[in-house]
């Protein structure tokens, strides 16, 4: 059962992701995201002006008269926002966790689709298949996604991305826009989103916190892997231990960037503390302008 803090954050995030929607993304979302290509409508008589390409040279020779084919883009689309719900996605140093940040992104992501009649499924997981949401339309489903989002206690803490991937190539046999919103702080990641991005267009958003990248002067400070579970001490009052924290994190996101430029896929990074309309925003106008994969 819902409890009225969820419902009040459901409320929040339609209201705040609509008027995003229809404010920056809508037109942006159509340009960006194709449909499946190009159907045959019907004949009509040539007019002077129209494509000589398009004339149907069967038909004209029956009729006596140039005619030419007509055909309307089939738009409809089907959308799969993949979550990863595992424990490293509770952190969050300053105005939200990344996990606030994923469900803000995820029903963004949704309202868009349902605003141009496309589609959208869920997909959420840890080590596991949390759950599945299959792909439909309309106002009350993309509620229901969110729902899930906010209330949905995750049963595993790691993360195993391939079987979220395997699972939407098993169930999705037509070509989808899959969104995968993680922190992607796992490994064995690269090959199921390359065999995935073979068969749909696969969108990677990558949820970062500044201080999973630099820390403050604190001293020594006990910190728990929330995904495995290892506790180790880190000596973060020392400049030597606070530089090597933060190479350890530009070496994070080094191998992340190599991956995805090695898989030629441009993923979008957000982050916790920034607005994230901005950079979406871009990213669409940057796929509609042909400039990426």
């Amino acid at each position: 059962m819902l409890t009225s803090e969820t419902i009040q954050k459901i409320r929040r995030i339609e209201i705040r992701t609509k008027r995003i929607v229809q404010d920056a993304l809508s037109g942006r979302y159509v340009s960006a995201f194709r449909g499946r290509g190009m159907e045959f409508e019907e004949v009509r008589p040539y007019i002077e002006g129209d494509d000589v390409r398009a004339i149907d040279w069967n038909v004209s020779a029956r009729a006596g008269s140039p005619h030419i084919k007509l055909f309307r883009e089939e738009r409809e689309l089907t959308v799969f926002v993949v979550v990863d719900l595992s424990a490293s996605l509770g952190f969050g140093s300053r105005q939200r966790t990344k996990r606030e940040l994923v469900a803000e992104v995820a029903a963004t992501v949704a309202f868009s689709a349902t605003r141009n009649n496309d589609k959208v499924g869920l997909l959420l997981f840890t080590d596991r298949i949390e759950r599945h949401v299959p792909p439909r339309k309309g106002r009350r489903h993309v509620l229901r996604i969110i729902r899930d989002l906010l209330a949905h206690e995750a049963e595993g803490t790691g993360t195993d991305m391939a079987a979220a991937l395997d699972e939407i190539n098993r169930v999705q046999k037509r070509r989808a826009v899959v969104f995968v919103i993680s922190d992607f702080l796992s490994q064995g990641w690269e090959r199921p989103l390359a065999i995935a991005a073979q068969r749909h267009d696969v969108i990677p958003l990558c949820i970062r916190d500044r201080h999973e990248e630099s820390v403050p002067a604190a001293g020594l400070v006990q910190a728990c892997d929330s995904e495995s579970g290892v506790v180790r001490w880190l000596d973060l009052g020392s400049r030597s231990g606070r530089v090597a924290f933060a190479a350890a994190a530009a070496n994070r996101a080094e191998a992340f960037d190599h991956a995805m430029r090695r898989l030629k896929i441009k993923p979008l990074v957000l982050r916790t503390d920034e607005d994230f309309v901005h950079p979406m925003t871009e990213y669409f106008e940057r796929r509609s302008g042909g400039k990426m994969r």
